[in-house]
């Protein structure tokens, strides 16, 4: 009877992480996808079949297919931030470091999924909700990053660390947004290091 009884526990704790690993596989073939074909438009067939699973458990995990690439952008900018972080650390001082900073990131891969998920987000609000999550989780692993630098370094920013990751990424982002939204330039036209205000030393006030 004991048996019997931590079979049935275990069995619902089993399908779980079947569940999570079915899900995490469907996020990462995506990204992989959005990677290989920035922008191209991709079946949940295609998808399904790159992560080894049946088309239909990509709405039985994430409801519809906009809503896990949503999350297969998001997975493909939090790793291309991972490599920005390293660019970074190499920089020998703040101008260095913020003149870096922005060309990775415009140079970044997953820039174009990322302005489609953000469209998303605007034109389909159940999808917002997602997109709010993975934003606030993308300026806490950039604020986290930029407090130990900025530490490590002895060097200061002239606003606090939150809102100067808030607004690096909302300004970069906006830019991409609105060069795909057709708006006259490049990004080539923005000055975005001009939107970090880390420099070397103590603030002179």
């Amino acid at each position: 009877m004991k048996k019997k009884r931590t079979e049935a526990r275990s069995t619902p704790a089993r399908s779980r992480d079947r569940g999570r690993a079915t899900r995490r596989r469907l996020i990462e073939a995506t990204a992989q996808l959005c990677k290989e074909r920035p922008g191209a438009e991709m079946s949940v067939a295609e998808i399904a079949n790159a992560a080894g699973v049946f088309p239909n458990q990509v709405t039985y995990h994430f409801g519809s297919k906009d809503s896990l690439l949503v999350h297969a952008a998001f997975l493909g900018l939090l790793h291309d931030a991972r490599r920005i972080e390293r660019i970074g650390r190499q920089a020998p001082d703040a101008a260095t470091f913020r003149r870096n900073i922005a060309r990775a990131v415009l140079a970044m891969p997953s820039l174009p999924s990322v302005t489609r998920a953000l469209a998303a987000g605007i034109s389909k609000p159940e999808l917002a909700p997602v997109v709010d999550r993975h934003l606030q989780l993308l300026f806490r692993q950039s604020e986290r990053f930029v407090s130990q630098l900025v530490d490590s370094r002895g060097w200061t920013a002239r606003r606090p660390l939150d809102v100067e990751a808030r607004t690096f990424w909302s300004t970069a982002l906006g830019a991409v947004l609105l060069v795909r939204a057709g708006a006259h330039g490049t990004v080539a036209d923005l000055d975005l290091a001009g939107a970090l205000t880390i420099h070397d030393g103590p603030d002179p006030g």
